[in-house]
């Protein structure tokens, strides 16, 4: 278990580095790039193994491994949006990698269903994929649309840090298929404004349809933790003392009202 657990990640680490290099013989990837995508596999790599330990889980899972690819695939994305932010890039190259990774969304979600091997870790695996993809296409396309975009990459680790601060926004939510449809439509949007094939005020309106949908999305999904969030117990008052019976009186006390006991009538007499 535990050498499952410490080579099947490090597979990840080995893919990352044939993505990048096969980036660079084809296209070519500056120092920067090749930190950039080296960086993000050795963060995934450790991600994955810890995800694996704690979920006790000896080995990855058949969708796992296709969520792996998705991931090196990202790498290289990754790398070369860095790279963009220095010259020109093969954009053909970046948008063919966003395009299969996106596909594989589909795929590993079909094969871990098909296989009967949907875990917690393999979800959470795919939607921190899902997240980064559309984070680093976000940086991309930000000199094309304009800075704000980044709000579309930023929103769900902004949803994430809110629960740090608020522990309802920490609940668990119900699984909504409308959710995944507005998730695959930002990476789709996305892509497309990359590619350059849009007159930017086109550009312009794809991206903000797609912001707009996973403002309603987020939206729906805040206004249900908080309808469901877990309300503090009501005060229960202490019940009022019981005060004792002063010596030496043949009357009782209870909760602090004085009972004065009759005198009995023995024979007609009172005593």
């Amino acid at each position: 278990m535990v050498s499952a657990v410490r080579t099947d990640p490090f597979a990840g680490a080995i893919l990352q580095v044939g993505v990048l290099a096969a980036l660079a013989g084809t296209v070519g990837l500056s120092a920067y790039g090749w930190l950039a995508g080296l960086l993000f596999g050795v963060v995934t790599v450790a991600a994955l193994g810890y995800g694996l330990r704690r979920s006790g889980a000896d080995r990855l899972g058949p969708a796992d491994w296709v969520t792996l690819t998705r991931a090196t695939l990202t790498g290289g994305v990754a790398a070369l949006t860095v790279d963009s932010f220095r010259g020109p890039i093969a954009v053909p190259v970046l948008v063919v990698l966003a395009a299969v990774a996106l596909s594989l969304d589909w795929v590993d979600g079909q094969v871990a269903r098909r296989t009967g091997t949907t875990s917690a870790l393999g979800a959470r695996f795919d939607m921190e994929v899902d997240s980064f993809l559309v984070l680093v296409l976000c940086g991309y396309v930000a000199d094309q649309v304009g800075t704000w975009v980044l709000v579309i990459g930023a929103m769900r680790y902004v949803f994430v840090a809110a629960g740090w601060v608020l522990p309802w926004m920490r609940g668990s939510l119900p699984p909504r298929y409308w959710r995944k449809v507005v998730a695959a439509t930002q990476g789709i949007a996305l892509t497309v404004v990359a590619a350059g094939v849009l007159p930017r005020p086109l550009a312009l309106a794809v991206v903000f349809g797609a912001l707009a949908l996973l403002v309603e999305s987020f939206g729906r999904d805040v206004g249900w933790l908080w309808r469901h969030r877990v309300r503090p117990a009501p005060r229960v008052l202490p019940a009022a003392p019981v005060s004792p019976a002063p010596a030496g009186h043949g009357s009782e006390w209870t909760s602090g009202t004085r009972i004065v006991r009759q005198p009995a009538e023995v024979g007609g007499r009172r005593r």
